[in-house]
């Protein structure tokens, strides 16, 4: 982590909190005097602190470093409106149905923008019986390949992790899908509507 807990950010998240320094200070327990250093700048919690800082703060620890507290407001958890992770050091592959904070091999991670697909990551579908046949006709090697390929439908996801020199393919099944995506591990995320 290239940040670490700002004064700024304690005295907005107490404040946002509706907790004097001394209420949260009692809470961590910490000296008043304490509180008031961090967020004068005089000062930094020691790391031992941040968990429960966070925690009396009603937020992650994550979120505590950045800055930033996610509210996900999309209560209805809607699956057409997922946002995607990719970890660039270990291709690791997170799925959410709202915004989230999400971290992987140290690094914080931003969703994925879908784009339309484009002539060099056309995703081809095939109905076989009651499933997509779904294939790209792209580069599989180890510097320029399709992560994976996923299906998702207003009550699921599909995803098929892909590798290295194997085939840009997967079958999903076809009840309810309504887009598909396919990620490049150099040019991003790719969707198209069924």
């Amino acid at each position: 982590m290239n940040q670490y807990v700002t004064g700024a950010v304690i005295r907005k998240l107490r404040e946002q909190n509706n907790m004097t320094q001394a209420e949260l200070a009692e809470i961590i327990q910490v000296s008043d005097k304490a509180v008031s250093k961090w967020e004068t700048g005089h000062g930094y919690p020691d790391i031992t602190l941040l968990e429960p800082l966070a925690a009396a703060l009603g937020i992650s620890v994550l979120e505590l470093l950045s800055g930033e507290n996610i509210q996900n407001t999309n209560r209805c958890a809607n699956m057409l409106r997922s946002l995607w992770y990719v970890c660039p050091v270990c291709q690791n592959v997170i799925h959410s149905t709202g915004q989230a904070m999400v971290s992987c091999c140290g690094i914080t991670l931003p969703p994925m923008e879908a784009e339309p697909m484009d002539d060099e990551h056309r995703i081809r579908t095939e109905i076989v019986e009651d499933e997509y046949y779904v294939t790209m006709d792209h580069p599989m090697t180890k510097e320029h390949y399709i992560s994976f390929l996923a299906a998702v439908s207003d009550n699921g996801v599909q995803l098929v992790k892909l590798y290295p020199e194997g085939n840009a393919e997967a079958r999903f099944k076809r009840s309810r899908t309504k887009y598909l995506y396919a990620c490049c591990n150099r040019h991003g995320l790719f969707r198209i509507k069924i």
